[in-house]
């Protein structure tokens, strides 16, 4: 009779152990560090607030996985895991503290998911945040090799009185986008069937560009917290929507109170040439776009006319892209 072992059977704490060490040394590099890292569980201490709030999320990328590995780059995804966690949490008006994350994989392959985690590191460190641990699951038979999903977690903490909920938002108010880096981390299951029914490889060049298009494809995920940390202490923010799955319309609406209708004016989101180059090739209405793309604003805040200068003039990058008034609770774009 065969004599069976974990590793046969697919599995090496070997392969397991030696990445847990590569992480720890990666981890080194953050300038926050985390409590116990490496044990059953771990933190990060919280200090300086009066009366905190811990907020929490989870998220993960999607199907842009799948362009990763087929082209063997891996470190954009790991910026990407942590950014959609990041910004989520930045919508709350909580400072991100700590993150986490989940690899599944049907074989623990070094040269890949070290880049994973560089990845990973990497969004931390834009982010400011510890990367306090995670769980990297090595499940033959259930994944292909060279085959992984990923999720992430994140913690962030806000005085109860800092907590932005939309409440306050009412008709007058501005709306004030931040654009996006490209596509982010969503519509890539409609971006990869417009592609492949067209016959179009991921290392074909992007017209009009010096670029391949798994280069445009996998632009990391911007992450925003920067722009809203400095912000945060120089005027009142009524509202913020992270722009992932569902569009302009689907994370906008999330935040208004009854009795408000937000109006936002496309010609005033600065144009983003690969919204129309996947439109054009897919045939995809505009209707569909906006339900499915963030076309080109990554993330929206609402404040009150007073505080817009304010906001414009400390990030370089934000634009006026519409206001709240008074009607059902909506988002139309005009």
């Amino acid at each position: 009779m065969k004599e069976w072992t974990y590793e046969k059977a697919g599995v090496s704490l070997q392969r397991a152990d030696a990445f847990v060490e590569y992480i720890k040394e990666r981890v080194k590099t953050l300038k926050k560090q985390a409590l116990l890292f490496g044990s059953f569980a771990s933190g990060i201490s919280l200090e300086g607030f009066r009366n905190p709030l811990l907020m929490m999320t989870t998220d993960g990328v999607g199907t842009k996985l799948k362009i990763a590995q087929e082209v063997g780059i891996h470190h954009t995804v790991g910026i990407d895991l942590v950014a959609m966690n990041i910004n989520d949490i930045l919508t709350t008006g909580a400072k991100p503290l700590a993150f986490l994350d989940y690899i599944a994989v049907g074989k623990i392959e070094p040269h890949i998911l070290n880049r994973v985690i560089d990845g990973i590191v990497e969004g931390c460190r834009i982010a400011d945040v510890a990367l306090v641990g995670g769980e990297t699951a090595e499940m033959p038979d259930f994944y292909p090799e060279g085959v992984y999903d990923l999720a992430g977690f994140c913690v962030g903490v806000c005085e109860k009185e800092e907590l932005v909920t939309g409440k306050d938002i009412k008709p007058g108010d501005v709306i004030i986008g931040l654009p996006s880096s490209g596509f982010h981390s969503n519509g890539y299951s409609l971006t990869r069937k417009v592609l492949r029914s067209r016959g179009i490889d991921y290392r074909d060049s992007f017209e009009g560009s010096d670029k391949k298009i798994w280069e445009i494809l996998l632009e990391p995920t911007r992450i925003y917290s920067k722009e809203i940390e400095a912000i945060k202490g120089i005027c009142q923010i009524k509202g913020m929507a992270h722009i992932t799955g569902g569009g302009i319309r689907g994370n906008l609406v999330r935040i208004l109170p009854e009795g408000c209708r937000a109006v936002v004016e496309r010609g005033k989101i600065p144009n983003n040439p690969i919204f129309d180059w996947i439109r054009n090739l897919g045939n995809i209405p505009m209707e569909e776009m906006y339900k499915t793309f963030n076309m080109g604003v990554g993330f929206m805040l609402v404040v009150s006319p007073q505080e817009v200068d304010k906001v414009l003039r400390t990030i370089d990058s934000s634009f006026v892209c519409g206001y709240i008034e008074e009607g059902q609770k909506d988002v139309v774009i005009v």
